[in-house]
């Protein structure tokens, strides 16, 4: 009775809980009490979806980001800071440790308030590269808001992106104009495959700084789809960090401001739609895989092959033994969660999710494919020969995508040589059939000569007393 008890707290808990998969508390760092009011929109979208906000200033010395060596929030959104500063609990090494903590971080930038010092090292640690001039902003001739900006073209009109690659999945897509006043260009480092960019700048956009009074930029920061607006890193521990451009994009009046492209007609901005996503992504409710059971097994097994038994029988999960050229399944169960449930996993036909058997490389790498689907969850398997080779291998399943969480399962098993008992009989070798002859007849051949000789004893003459030849 007390493990129902159990579970039905449990599901109670989990209705109660924010979206997020993570947890639902959420840090929003500002500063200015008059800057929090121009995101209402956005704070109440948030808490509508289930999370506990707690606003604070970054001048704050009693504020924390740990208590008890472990995370005070599950998630931070910094808003950017008037002053120079972020203060003593918010250094670059802080922050970097609530990352390796599992903690999710959302930064956001502005042209009009000058980045702080500690925002560049902590960029810079993750391979994000800002312009040298703290002021610069991204401009873009062609594709601005003709209403807002006719004449600075700093409101930048852009459409979402499409998927980054073939094989990632796209969950900042959609219709509409999204609207990016003021935005501050990111550039990503080429060697790192944590960093992914969520939206990019139109070829026609370049990095700009107001101060300069010439009327050519002869050497911008970055141009055209160089420019990241939006940027994302995703840690080895699947901890997400996402560096959104401007900031004046989830204000209250970009949510549902009319827009007018150049040429083009009065419409609507999707800010508000583009936000939910960004945030969802950020703070874990969308792309996070779950791993339910992992099994393997024989795949068959002969009457006569009873030596192996003893380790491993057919219909046993999970042995730690099996012998070389087995017939083996793997099993794996996969689960997406999508904002408020966990969804059967599909794998796109551009990808593929596939299984390792490794030693120190892989003798094998096979792809997976699913064999059946519950409510939640979808089951994958791969049925091989083990190789003829005995020693330590690992079934391994390394599945790496932008904007889903990394997945890495390792089962070890032990893979032995045939027993003595478990050769096959000469006789069954039918190329041996012609050595087994030759020994028989040597053998009959060699009874029948000594049964001859002995059985032809000459004849013995007693009156002589000598033997006949």
């Amino acid at each position: 009775m007390r493990w129902l008890l159990s579970l039905t707290f449990a599901a109670l808990l989990g209705i109660v809980q924010a979206l997020s998969s993570s947890g639902s508390r959420l840090l929003v760092v500002v500063e200015e009490a008059a800057e929090r009011a121009k995101y209402s929109t956005f704070w109440k979208d948030l808490e509508e979806r289930g999370y506990k906000l707690t606003f604070d200033s970054p001048k704050n010395d009693k504020l924390s980001l740990f208590q008890h060596g472990e995370r005070s929030f599950d998630h931070i959104l910094l808003l950017p800071p008037k002053s120079k500063g972020l203060g003593p609990a918010l250094t670059p090494n802080l922050l970097l440790q609530f990352i390796n903590k599992d903690g999710n971080i959302l930064l956001t930038l502005s042209a009009d308030a000058p980045t702080p010092t500690a925002i560049f090292s902590l960029l810079l640690e993750l391979d994000i590269h800002l312009p040298p001039d703290r002021n610069s902003l991204v401009v873009d001739h062609f594709n601005y808001d003709t209403t807002s900006a006719s004449e600075k073209h700093d409101v930048l009109l852009l459409t979402r992106s499409s998927p980054l690659r073939s094989d990632a999945r796209n969950f900042f897509g959609g219709d509409g104009a999204l609207a990016f006043p003021r935005a501050v260009a990111q550039e990503l480092g080429n060697t790192s495959p944590l960093l992914a960019p969520i939206l990019r700048a139109k070829s026609t956009a370049y990095s700009y700084s107001p101060k300069d009074v010439v009327e050519t930029v002869e050497d911008p920061f970055a141009i055209g789809e160089q420019i990241a607006l939006v940027s994302s890193m995703q840690a080895r521990n699947s901890a997400r960090f996402t560096v959104f451009g401007s900031a004046e994009a989830l204000e209250d009046k970009w949510f549902d401001a009319k827009v007018k492209p150049v040429g083009g007609k009065d419409s609507k901005t999707a800010n508000r739609e583009f936000a939910q996503q960004v945030t969802a992504w950020t703070f874990k409710e969308l792309g996070v895989l779950k791993v339910g059971s992992v099994e393997h097994h024989l795949s068959s097994i002969s009457e006569e092959s009873f030596g192996n038994d003893s380790v491993a029988r057919l219909g046993y999960l999970n042995p730690t033994i099996y012998r070389v050229k087995n017939d083996v399944t793997f099993n794996i169960e996969f689960s997406e969660y999508s904002y408020d449930h966990l969804a059967p996993l599909k794998i796109d036909p551009a990808d593929a999710l596939q299984l390792e058997f490794t030693m120190l490389s892989p003798f094998h790498r096979l792809d997976l494919v699913p064999i059946s689907t519950t409510a939640n969850s979808t089951i994958f398997s791969s049925s091989f020969k083990l190789p003829d080779q005995h020693g330590i291998f690992s079934f391994r399943v390394n599945y790496k995508r932008p904007f889903l969480t990394n997945v890495d399962v390792k089962r070890e098993v032990t893979v032995r040589h045939f027993a003595h008992d478990e050769w096959p009989r000469s006789w069954e070798i039918s190329a041996g059939w012609v050595w087994i002859a030759g020994v028989w007849i040597t053998v009959i051949g060699w009874v029948a000569f000594v049964g001859i000789w002995l059985w032809s004893e000459p004849a013995y003459d007693k009156s002589k007393g000598k033997k006949m030849q």
